[in-house]
């Protein structure tokens, strides 16, 4: 007995066959969709100089999270500005020493005469022209008695000591007994005032001689 085939049974076990393997090739699609990231970008081709085509290889950089980037603020250094001052061309001016001024020409210096010694004890005295008498009456004549000496009744002599030039000439008056200040100073005055004196000599030669003079103040 030869068997038939049933062409409808057939049919309908394929059909679900290829349903199947379709719902399984579009789930398949799906998940790929879903997990697969594309990593690289196309590689752009760039055309040198040389006519050839040369492909340009870019890496993929992340994008940064920009809500990071404005949390942070980074503050530049401040920028330090170096100044280099070239150096000057112009050579120096030269050091101009000023001349030195001529020498003073210092005339010959004149060193004054050392005095002749004064002689206290001539061979020859000097004297008053006319003798003591003459000095005496000549300083009566001459003297002024001082009014408030006068009037504090003061008296008394007055010793002084002088030089007589070889010209005759009174100097070197110096007081070395004193009374009071008034008689000390019109004892003073008289002499100076007294004429030329004869000088002393010794061995002839006329020498400065060193004399004494007491002068007496008396109230009668």
């Amino acid at each position: 007995m030869e068997r038939k085939k049933n062409n409808s049974a057939t049919n309908e076990n394929l059909r679900f066959s290829l349903a199947l393997m379709g719902f399984l090739f579009v789930g398949g699609l799906a998940l790929a969709s879903f997990t697969y990231k594309t990593t690289t970008e196309k590689n752009p081709i760039a055309i040198t100089s040389t006519g050839k085509s040369e492909i340009v290889y870019q890496s993929q950089t992340e994008t940064p999270d920009v809500s990071q980037t404005e949390k942070i603020k980074f503050t530049p250094p401040p920028a330090v500005k170096i100044i280099i001052t070239p150096p000057d061309p112009t050579p120096p001016a030269p050091v101009v020493t000023p001349p030195l001024p001529p020498p003073v020409v210092v005339g010959p210096v004149i060193v004054a005469p050392t005095p002749p010694e004064i002689i206290d004890f001539p061979d020859v005295e000097a004297r008053f022209p006319g003798g003591a008498a003459a000095l005496q009456k000549w300083i009566s004549n001459n003297v002024e008695y001082p009014e408030t000496s006068i009037i504090m009744e003061d008296q008394g002599r007055v010793t002084l000591s002088f030089v007589v030039e070889p010209n005759g000439a009174i100097t070197n008056i110096e007081i070395i007994k004193k009374v009071t200040k008034e008689l000390d100073r019109e004892a003073k005055r008289v002499t100076r005032k007294m004429p030329n004196w004869i000088p002393g000599e010794v061995q002839g030669k006329k020498v400065r001689t060193r004399c004494s003079l007491p002068v007496v103040f008396t109230l009668y």
